[in-house]
């Protein structure tokens, strides 16, 4: 007894060793975190007139200042939000997804598939394999639909962002509205009986093989799950959200104070179309819009001509657009966008009525 005791207690003291090791590393990066993101002012203020020694109150100097806060300010709000997001996601596999989503019905199911496109996995590149998994298992065309506006418009990293940048009700307005438009639009493309409009070898298809819904990550796992996705995600997109900050910087340092009031201002009532027109070419994620969007806001436009701008950016990528002709014929991809648009378009100009 006394010998097996002693060949296990080592045993037990080195499983708990690199669990405390790594718990006390979590606790220690949390804290530096903390103390660095509470002393960014100050830093950025430090780094732009004692390190740099810019002049104050000069368009340069304004610039900068912007830059070294926000930079560090989105990236380590990045890196929580995701790291948050892939433990998250870890519950949300696509599988699962469209497991809950088959068979439902329409309205209902318009509504489930907003919802679970704000938590599952989703990138551009991602939405043809996905439209093919949901439409061959039986979720129809217009729940289909839902989730792909909602996934990329109303993603997480949306959210907290424009939580910590603006505040809990510009946030809370975004995915609201975010989360209406996806609805509806799922709704009347469901109506339209647009199924013709598929390439015929979709249906073709037979369904892909699922894994096991009822597989069941460890917590080990899910934090795997959550560093694996910040080395992903924020690796791949910091070159363009410190390319959004620049250009934010830039519209802060250098457009006159209500300058844009004139042009994307509530009293513009083309703003709202232009932004839409504009922002639909683009190709940008949330993380490096949100930045150029608290510029502008910052220079007089409207709230509903930015969101409606963002919004366009986000769910009606062009290159998500093209990507989705391999599956959906011309006719179908042009009511998407025209229903989708209309929405963005019902949402600007109301936020303009409104606030």
């Amino acid at each position: 007894m006394d010998a097996r005791a002693a060949v296990v207690a080592p045993v037990r003291g080195t499983a708990r060793g690199p669990l405390a090791l790594r718990a006390g590393s979590a606790v220690i990066g949390a804290a530096l975190w903390v103390l660095l993101y509470a002393n960014l002012p100050s830093l950025a203020s430090a780094a732009t007139y004692s390190l740099l020694r810019l002049e104050r109150d000069t368009a340069l100097a304004s610039a900068v200042s912007f830059f070294v806060y926000e930079a560090p300010k989105v990236l380590l709000l990045l890196v929580v939000v995701v790291f948050g997001v892939g433990v998250v996601r870890s519950f949300f596999t696509p599988e699962r997804t469209r497991a809950v989503l088959a068979g439902r019905r329409e309205g209902v199911g318009s509504i489930l598939a907003a919802l679970l496109g704000v938590v599952t996995p989703f990138c551009s590149c991602s939405a043809v394999p996905l439209f093919i998994g949901f439409v061959t298992t039986g979720v129809p065309l217009g729940v289909t639909f839902s989730f792909l506006i909602s996934a990329p418009m109303v993603n997480e990293i949306a959210l907290v962002l424009l939580f910590g940048l603006f505040g809990w009700r510009v946030a809370a307005l975004y995915l609201g509205t975010g989360l209406a438009i996806a609805i509806a639009a799922g709704w009347v493309i469901g109506r339209l009986r647009l199924e013709r409009w598929v390439e015929a070898w979709v249906y073709q298809t037979a369904p892909g093989p699922t894994m096991d819904v009822e597989t069941r990550p460890t917590w080990a796992d899910r934090v795997r799950f959550g560093w694996e996705a910040v080395k992903d995600i924020v690796g791949r997109v910091w070159p363009y959200v410190l390319l959004g900050i620049a250009v934010g910087a830039g519209i802060h340092g250098w457009v006159p104070q209500n300058f844009l009031a004139g042009i994307m201002g509530r009293g513009a009532w083309w703003s709202v179309p232009l932004a839409v027109l504009i922002g639909v070419p683009m190709y940008a994620n949330a993380a490096g819009i949100i930045p150029i969007v608290q510029a502008l806001l910052a220079k007089g436009a409207a709230l509903g001509t930015v969101l409606a701008f963002m919004m366009a950016v986000i769910g009606l990528s062009l290159p998500e657009t093209i990507i989705l002709r391999k599956v959906l014929r011309p006719p179908l991809i042009a009511a998407f966008v025209a229903v989708v648009a209309a929405g963005i378009l019902v949402v600007g100009y109301l936020f303009n009525a409104v606030l």
